[in-house]
């Protein structure tokens, strides 16, 4: 896996340098203390996972992983626990709490690991069966209008029924294609090529309203002009 690394400390770079060697399958290509040339280098160079201080002086990295039109997998790092709900939010693979040790270092690379493995395998299939009940439902990806969490279940809205599955939201996002769909509201995914209409605070989905939350609103911008 491509990878690079930001944090305005130069330390805590070297300690990311320093375990990252140690993982085979991890290709450290750059480390940055500005996120703004990290920001240049992802749009020449793309890369699958980034190691994202939350932190820094000029740009939160909250607020930099929410700019980005194409998201790899990130795992944020910060010496603040407050920060964690607000990562995970964004899908993050994983949360390291500084200082981590290498193991801590290792999980959280085996996650994105297989998360990685589990999104190219994805991109070749047009469909996922879902557990519901005693069942599993197979469902084509181009039949999902979006997905709504309530609680450990999610929602699978189709164009003429909806699913009922136990599994966290997280986990529900990471069984579809990136590509195809975009986060819009911390409990909403919508199907890109099913969105009818945009507007400030909402999607319109055929005959379905899904909200969109300030946190998300680049995602559905990119969308926007994309599609111009």
């Amino acid at each position: 896996m491509k990878a690079i690394a930001i944090d305005d400390e130069p330390i805590a770079l070297e300690v990311i340098r320093s375990h990252a060697s140690k993982v085979l399958f991890l290709d450290l290509k750059a480390e940055f203390t500005d996120a703004f040339k990290a920001l240049k280098y992802l749009q020449e160079e793309p890369v699958d996972l980034i190691f994202l201080d939350i932190k820094m002086p000029d740009i939160s990295g909250i607020d930099f992983f929410n700019s980005l039109r194409k998201k790899p997998m990130v795992i944020f790092t910060t010496a603040y626990s407050e920060h964690a709900v607000a990562g995970f939010e964004l899908d993050a693979v994983d949360y390291l709490l500084k200082p981590f040790s290498l193991s801590r270092f290792i999980k959280a690379c085996n996650k994105a690991l297989e998360m990685y493995n589990f999104r190219n395998t994805t991109e070749e299939n047009d469909h996922l069966f879902l557990k519901t009940g005693f069942e599993q439902v197979k469902v084509l990806f181009d039949e999902i209008l979006f997905l709504e969490a309530a609680g450990n279940y999610v929602t699978f809205v189709l164009k003429d029924k909806s699913i009922l599955s136990r599994c966290t939201f997280n986990e529900a996002v990471a069984l579809l294609p990136p590509a195809k769909f975009i986060r819009v509201h911390r409990s909403f995914l919508v199907a890109v090529n099913k969105i009818d209409k945009i507007e400030r605070h909402q999607l319109t989905l055929l005959t379905n309203k899904v909200p969109v939350s300030e946190a998300y609103s680049q995602n559905v911008l990119a969308v926007a002009g994309r599609e111009r």
